[in-house]
C-alpha cells in the first residue's frame, strides 16, 4: 500500500509542526511549505519529509508548491493551511495595512489553498484550514482577525459546495488561544495568563498537540464522509461558559 501524502502550509510553526509529527507518526509522507527554510528543512530531515519554501499569500507561489508535492510524491491526499496571525486590538486602533496584513495572512493564504487544490486536486482528497474560536463569538479587540477567519469559515462552506463532486472535501479547525510562539506574547504576564485561561471552561489553553489530531483526522480516510464543517477545538470558549 503505498503511503497517503499531505502539504502543510505553515508546516514549521507551532499547530503545524505538531500536525507534521503526528501525520509522519502514523506513517504519512509530509511535505512543509513555508516562507523561512531553515526551521522548515530542519523539521523535514527530522521527519523524512519535503521542504518547500513559499510564501502562502502568494497564490503562483501556493500553486507551485503544490504542484512540487504533487510531483514528488506522485499523489497528495491533504493539504492543511496553518498560516496564521494575530492582532489584537480595536478596530479604531488598528492601521489599515496592519488590516491588511491580517487579511492576507489568515484569508488570502486560505484562498490561495482552496484555488490551488480546486485547480490541481483530484479526489478522494481533503483541505482543512485553520479558524479561530473568535470567529464564533463576539470578542473584544478581535475585530481584525475575526473578519479575516469569518471568511475562512464562510469559504469552507462554499468550497465543500463547489467540489464535493469531484470527491473534494473542505473543513475547518477553530482552536480557542493554543500555546505557540505566535500566541507567547498574549500570555507573557501572570495576569495575562490567567485572564485567558479564565475563558476557557476547560480551564487551561491548549496545546499544539491538542489540535493536531483534529486536523490529520480531518485529512485523512476515516473523516471521509465530513466535509464543510468547523470544527472547535477550544476548550468550549466558542460554544459554553462557566457555571
Amino acid at each position: 500500500m503505498i503511503a497517503p501524502a499531505y502539504l502543510l502550509f505553515g508546516g514549521a510553526g507551532g499547530i503545524g509542526s505538531a500536525t507534521a509529527r503526528r501525520l509522519s507518526a502514523s506513517g504519512a509522507r509530509v511535505a512543509l511549505a513555508g516562507r523561512t527554510p531553515a526551521p522548515l528543512e530542519a523539521l523535514a530531515a527530522e521527519l523524512g519529509g519535503l521542504a518547500i519554501t513559499a510564501d502562502a499569500r502568494d497564490a503562483e507561489q501556493v500553486m507551485a508548491a503544490v504542484q512540487q508535492a504533487l510531483t514528488t510524491f506522485g499523489r497528495l491526499d491533504g493539504i492543511a493551511n496553518c498560516v496564521g496571525s494575530i492582532v489584537l486590538k480595536p478596530a479604531h486602533l488598528t492601521k489599515p495595512e496592519e488590516f491588511a496584513e491580517v487579511i492576507a495572512q489568515n484569508l488570502t493564504s486560505a484562498f490561495n489553498v482552496v484555488r490551488a487544490a480546486g485547480k490541481l486536486l483530484t479526489g478522494p482528497a481533503s483541505v482543512v484550514l485553520v479558524s479561530t474560536a473568535a470567529s464564533r463569538l463576539g470578542l473584544p479587540n478581535h475585530e481584525a482577525i475575526a473578519a479575516a477567519k469569518g471568511g475562512v469559515n464562510a469559504l469552507v462552506l462554499s468550497a465543500a459546495a463547489t467540489y464535493g463532486a469531484r470527491g473534494l472535501r473542505f473543513n475547518a479547525v477553530a482552536p480557542g488561544l493554543v500555546r505557540t510562539p505566535m500566541a507567547a506574547r498574549i500570555t507573557a504576564s501572570p495576569a495575562a495568563e490567567a485572564a485567558s485561561v479564565a475563558m476557557h471552561v476547560l480551564g487551561r489553553l491548549g496545546e499544539a498537540d491538542d489540535v493536531a489530531p483534529a486536523i490529520a483526522w480531518l485529512l485523512g480516510s476515516e473523516a471521509s464522509w465530513v466535509t464543510g464543517q468547523l470544527v472547535g477545538v477550544d476548550g468550549g470558549l466558542g460554544t459554553v461558559r462557566k457555571a
